[in-house]
């Protein structure tokens, strides 16, 4: 069985209290008493039990489940559906990703996003609040260096979002699951996004959710991203997209020599600022998107959980868990 480090900790935290804390009865009245049950001389130490804890191993790409992540793709697109920043079925959705995280050991902040009225993908969308889903490993200090990995949660009205985005939520959870059973080279943030996709026009009526997480950064949590990535449209393909907001990015390149090193097929995808990763690259810090293959049910009812192919779930998952790991 696999057990991950805050739960190792927490054994061994437990025992070392257990018999810390724990005394011999008292003896019956008119008893005789037993050297085992005189008490300790006064200031002399309780025994304790020495647990060791076993080192936990690097995280490796082999740790991804795309069982996992199509489980996920499954329940938000299948039983919960369209998913409008502001709407119900969002607050469902974000509920069940906080308690996905919470199992797998992780801290869990739910940050306010406010967002207002407008027009996405042709229907009316009310103003209204929408949430950012934040988990962190224990201890987490967002002073010191970190990488950042996110994807957004919400969906256009008509649409179930499989691929648009439970595909990335799929692997973000699924990322999340391997994380926590091993050492990654950095402690790693893992963000559902609320409010990613349109409510107007133009660049600012978009990306809500990533613009208010970056905001919510002072200077020096922000100088210690090391590196953001979006998982955007995942799930269909059989070459990963890698994107960067300009020409190429930091992130980019790691990203590409990570599927190099694992024989995934993947391209450069310049010029690409239509996902979150945009809110933190405009802000100074390196980021890049995974995804973006066109498909038939984009932004529509159809966008069904057939849409989504699990192999291709397992290549992205596999490229961000390179990524992760210690090099």
């Amino acid at each position: 069985m696999v057990v991950s480090p805050r739960l190792a900790a927490s054994v061994a935290v437990a025992l070392v209290l257990t018999s810390c804390s724990s005394e011999t009865a008292d003896p019956s009245p008119g008893a005789s008493p037993t050297p085992a049950s005189e008490p300790s001389t006064p200031g002399e130490p309780r025994p304790t039990i020495e647990v060791e804890v076993p080192e936990v191993g690097p995280v490796t790409p082999d740790a991804f489940r795309g069982a996992t992540a199509m489980r996920v793709v499954r329940h938000l697109a299948g039983a919960i559906g369209a998913r409008e920043a502001t709407s119900a079925s969002h607050a469902r959705a974000a509920d069940w990703v906080a308690r996905r995280f919470d199992r797998l050991g992780y801290d869990v902040e739910r940050q306010r996003v406010d967002v207002p009225a407008g027009e996405s993908w042709g229907v009316a969308v009310p103003a209204g609040r929408s949430e950012n889903v934040v988990a962190t490993g224990p201890g987490f200090d967002p002073a010191e260096p970190h990488l950042v990995v996110g994807a957004h949660l919400d969906t256009v009205p008509q649409a179930p979002g499989a691929e648009d985005n439970a595909s990335g939520i799929g692997v973000l959870l699924a990322a999340a699951e391997a994380a926590s059973a091993g050492r990654t080279r950095l402690p790693v943030v893992f963000v559902a996004f609320g409010a990613e996709e349109p409510r107007g026009p133009t660049d600012h009526d978009h990306h809500y959710g990533s613009r208010r997480y970056v905001a919510s950064m002072s200077p020096q949590e922000r100088g210690a991203v090391r590196g953001m990535v979006s998982m955007d449209r995942v799930g269909v393909g059989q070459t990963v997209p890698i994107g960067s907001a300009g020409d190429s990015d930091p992130v980019q390149r790691s990203l590409l020599a990570a599927a190099r090193r694992l024989g995934v097929p993947a391209v450069a995808d310049p010029g690409q600022r239509s996902s979150d990763h945009w809110s933190f690259v405009r802000a100074g810090l390196p980021g890049a998107r995974l995804g973006s293959t066109p498909y038939a049910g984009y932004h529509s009812a159809g966008d069904l959980p057939g849409v989504v192919q699990r192999d291709q779930l397992a290549r992205v998952g596999r490229v961000v868990v390179a990524w992760l790991a210690p090099r």
